[in-house]
């Protein structure tokens, strides 16, 4: 009876620690006129994920999100109209998209945070760059391009204009609905995408240049940013570091759209960042 009773202690003892330890999951914040929704997972200096265009936080980073979580105290945010985020009577812009973070991360009295950001959270990173200096302290810019001629597919940009739905990755499609149940949600989700994209104007060299923080470029080989474009980035940012990677859009970080769910790849890629993360500021060029 007594070491089934010490056995029960233990045990109410591992609860409590675990609940102690436990994440913060699912929580909304009213941001500029928006239920904005994001997750916390982990401890450690803040490390903000932005997702890529018609994504979630689960489609994007679901592959290294618990290994990130492990050095990092991770926000995981869901942007204008995609996964459970709200929309507003707003078009999508990646302006408005830093402005949110910016907000969201006042509310959760974080001053500085390394902010990651993929495809077009990797535009919306490159935004916080340069409209929010103060709340940045490092920079992840992966899969984007600042200049329209820096993808690397002929009729890219010219596909906008006859997009449809039936374009749109069905596993995409399928998360959405999966936390929305919504077919109009994602209609309006998807319009306000190619919208965005339609309307993108090129961040100038000078824009790219004042950009104080040291921030990381990132690209596969084969991805819709040229490498040559990647490599001007990189080079052109006062405290820029450069990784090419082989692989397509997203691969080398396990994105959904991956081939390879085998792949060590993200592993690797995840080691890379938290040392570039892990370094002085001063370190970073």
């Amino acid at each position: 009876m007594q070491n089934i009773k010490i056995l029960i202690f233990n045990l109410i003892l591992i609860m409590a620690a675990n609940t102690s330890q436990a994440q913060t999951i699912g929580n909304y914040a009213n941001v500029n006129g928006l239920k904005m929704y994001y997750e916390i997972y982990g401890t450690g200096e803040p490390l903000v994920l932005l997702h890529g265009g018609g994504s979630t936080i689960y489609t994007t980073f679901g592959r290294i999100l618990p290994e990130l979580a492990k050095t990092h105290k991770v926000i995981a945010i869901e942007l204008q109209a995609h996964g459970h985020t709200g929309d507003r009577d707003t078009p999508e812009s990646f302006e408005q998209d830093a402005n949110d973070v910016a907000t969201l991360l006042k509310q959760l009295n974080i001053a500085k945070a390394d902010i990651f950001g993929f495809s077009n959270g990797g535009q919306t990173a490159i935004q916080m760059g340069i409209k929010h200096p103060d709340v940045v302290r490092k920079l992840i810019i992966a899969s984007a391009f600042y200049k329209r001629d820096g993808v690397a597919f002929d009729g890219f940009w010219e596909g906008f204009d006859h997009a449809t739905l039936n374009n749109m990755p069905k596993i995409y499609q399928d998360e959405y609905l999966k936390i929305t149940n919504s077919p109009e949600g994602l209609l309006r989700m998807f319009n306000r995408d190619v919208e965005r994209m339609k309307g993108f104007k090129d961040w100038t060299d000078e824009d790219i240049k004042s950009i104080t923080a040291p921030a990381l470029v990132v690209s596969g080989d084969h991805d819709v940013a040229t490498p040559e474009h990647t490599v001007k980035m990189s080079r052109l940012l006062p405290h820029g570091r450069l990784a090419i990677t082989p692989g397509t859009h997203g691969s080398y970080m396990g994105e959904i759209m991956s081939l390879d769910t085998n792949s060590k790849v993200p592993e690797l890629f995840v080691a890379m960042i938290n040392e570039f993360l892990a370094g002085a500021v001063g370190e970073n060029k």
